[in-house]
């Protein structure tokens, strides 16, 4: 009792699912998800502090960064940071460099925690619809690194952040979630920046605990939450 056999549990599901149905297994036990920043602290401390005091169900095995900026913050709680600078290299290989560092760690996903760097196409193939990134716009609108300014020289009313995983495309990949907050005309574009913050970490986070629940299921470049 209490046993099961892999292949027996597929054949019985095959049986029991209409046809081409999608089944997967997965492995028991906590996740573990490798996080990549570079200067902000916003999303990296929510998720330590999260991971560290019950709301998050996850193992951070470690952070990574392109900048040491926030190496004290997250040595405060007794996890790895592995500085892996930018200069003097190309993009691919750092790239290379960061990807090798992540795979020692063996995570189920790689979390982009305000990593301000395009990534490769050969870093994402590596890690197929396991990266996970925040991005500081309600996407569609305003891809790139100053979402916040492009909204403010646009007047918007409405500011948001998406979680999406990372494929070729910048900020093209599936969305997970999405959420927005009111401003209005008062706002300067750094006062954005300060009440996005809120919007980011909140959404990075609830994403991430649907992914570790395998309640999110990626279709073409849709997903499908449940």
């Amino acid at each position: 009792e209490g046993i099961f056999n892999d292949s027996t549990l597929l054949a019985d599901l095959d049986g029991a699912l209409p046809s081409g149905s999608l089944r997967e297994l997965h492995a028991a036990g906590r996740r573990r998800i490798v996080i990549m920043v570079t200067r902000e602290a916003h999303c990296l401390g929510d998720l330590l502090m999260k991971s560290a005091f019950g709301g998050l169900d996850v193992e951070i095995a470690a952070v990574i960064g392109n900048h040491d900026t926030l190496k004290s913050l997250v040595e405060r709680f007794d996890i790895p940071f592995i500085h892996i600078s930018h200069d003097n290299l190309t993009r691919e290989a750092h790239d290379t460099q960061m990807a090798d560092c992540i795979d020692q760690y063996q995570p189920d996903y790689v979390v982009l925690a305000k990593y301000m760097r395009v990534l490769t196409p050969e870093f994402v193939k590596r890690f197929p619809n396991q990266i996970i990134n925040i991005h500081h716009s309600f996407l569609p609108a305003f891809i790139g690194a100053r979402p916040y300014h492009q909204a403010y020289e646009r007047g918007v009313k409405l500011i948001g952040a998406t979680a999406h995983y990372v494929n070729d495309n910048l900020d093209e990949g599936p969305i997970i979630m999405q959420d927005v907050i009111n401003i209005d005309h008062s706002y300067t574009a750094e006062e954005m920046i300060r009440a996005g913050r809120d919007v980011e970490k909140n959404v990075l986070s609830r994403a991430i605990d649907k992914v570790l629940a395998q309640r999110v299921f990626v279709y073409g470049n849709r997903t499908i939450i449940l």
